[in-house]
């Protein structure tokens, strides 16, 4: 009897958390296929690439100033009703992105997208939380990032396949008809309870105004950061640095999103057992990591273990990330894990950023990774000094 229980436990909790993990795959999906199609639609649209990158910023920008402000403004919603009015902005919005005529209909429909991202990662967050029980606060936000990791594994290059062989627009349609079948499964699967009620929005504001939150948020920029310095030049690594196929450039991503399933999957089992180990741990084998990159990227073998490793150890800090978030504003959770998915998309500007001005400055294909090094080590130096005092 007592073994048909825990079955059915674990049965009761998979189908909301596997409902939730539907909805961070579809975002993924949305998110990183989109790079695979740029020069689809900047040929159809007749701009440069560098206009049509432009899509891919407002998304960003749609996460890291719409997240928090949608937040707030629903700050009294349930969290089941706040996810699926996320879910159906999210359908929405790449329904327009499906639609447009023009690039810049196209930018505007990817911020309206970008704005539900990181308020359903908050949300989920929350409710994944509850799902799990007490004390299972970085376990339930790595449940929730864990479907946004297989996509970078499969959504982002199946979705890029589509956009290909189909035409640009049906990676949107096929990322909406996920997004609306997350909705689906929310509604049916997710708990309705008041346990889930939101609270005041004073509350969620006055977490703002706490140092250590913002501390936090550029601690996650700044570190974070390393993934993207990597990801974003993973292409010119395997063909102008290991001299490979273009045909390998897939393999690579597809390693790189492997470590980040495996890193966060560590990383959640790790916040809640350890208050500092995830993030500490997680920074410092990063740096390494990067320096198998910078050091040794022209040989394939250490390229992919370098790939590897950085989105292994880098995605190994996020749940800790929350969880000290979460301690510094508990009042607060879903804010605070828009605030996370902000800082996130910092991280993919400054990785980005950072990975091109190294280029440009001619200091050469692989320097990218050297950027990562200064900006994750930047991370670790200003948690060490910050954070353990403050616990």
């Amino acid at each position: 009897m007592r073994h048909t229980a825990e079955a059915d436990s674990r049965r009761h909790k998979a189908a909301p958390l596997f409902a939730l993990a539907l909805g961070t795959f579809a975002i993924g999906s949305g998110e990183f296929g989109t790079n695979g199609i740029i020069q689809l639609y900047a040929e159809e649209f007749g701009v440069g690439i560098s206009s049509a990158t432009f899509a891919v910023t407002s998304y960003a920008l749609g996460v890291v100033i719409g997240s928090p402000v949608i937040t707030v403004m629903a700050a009294r919603f349930n969290r089941k009703n706040l996810l699926m009015s996320l879910v159906a902005l999210f359908v929405v919005g790449n329904v327009l992105s499906a639609i447009v005529p023009s690039m810049g209909l196209l930018t505007t429909a990817r911020f309206i997208t970008g704005t539900a991202q990181g308020a359903y990662f908050g949300a989920g967050a929350v409710v994944a939380a509850y799902v799990y029980g007490t004390g299972k606060g970085g376990k339930a936000f790595a449940t929730v990032m864990s479907g946004l990791t297989v996509a970078t594994i499969f959504g982002s290059p199946v979705g890029t396949f589509v956009g290909q062989q189909f035409g640009w627009r049906w990676l949107y349609v096929v990322v909406a008809g996920i997004g609306l079948i997350a909705g689906i499964a929310i509604y049916a699967w997710v708990p309705t309870t008041s346990d889930l009620d939101g609270g005041s929005v004073t509350r969620e504001l006055s977490a703002l105004k706490r140092p250590l939150v913002w501390v936090m948020v550029a601690v996650a920029a700044l570190g974070i950061s390393s993934i993207f310095a990597v990801y974003t030049f993973i292409g010119p690594f395997i063909t102008d640095a290991a001299d490979e196929s273009p045909s390998i450039i897939p393999i690579g991503l597809a390693v790189f999103g492997l470590g980040m399933a495996v890193g966060n999957l560590v990383g959640g089992r790790l916040a809640d057992r350890h208050a500092l180990l995830g993030l500490f741990l997680g920074y410092i084998l990063v740096l390494g990591f990067l320096l198998i990159v910078a050091l040794g990227g022209r040989s394939i073998p250490l390229l992919l273990v370098g790939f590897f490793g950085v989105g292994g150890s880098a995605m190994m800090a996020i749940p800790t990330i929350q969880v000290l978030l979460t301690h510094f504003a508990p009042d607060a959770p879903t804010l605070m894990g828009a605030m996370n998915l902000a800082a996130l998309n910092l991280a993919n500007a400054l990785g980005a950023v950072g990975g091109s001005v190294a280029l440009s400055s001619g200091f050469g294909v692989l320097s990218p990774a050297w950027a990562g090094v200064i900006l994750t080590a930047c991370g670790l130096a200003v948690f060490a000094l910050a954070i353990p005092k403050r616990l």
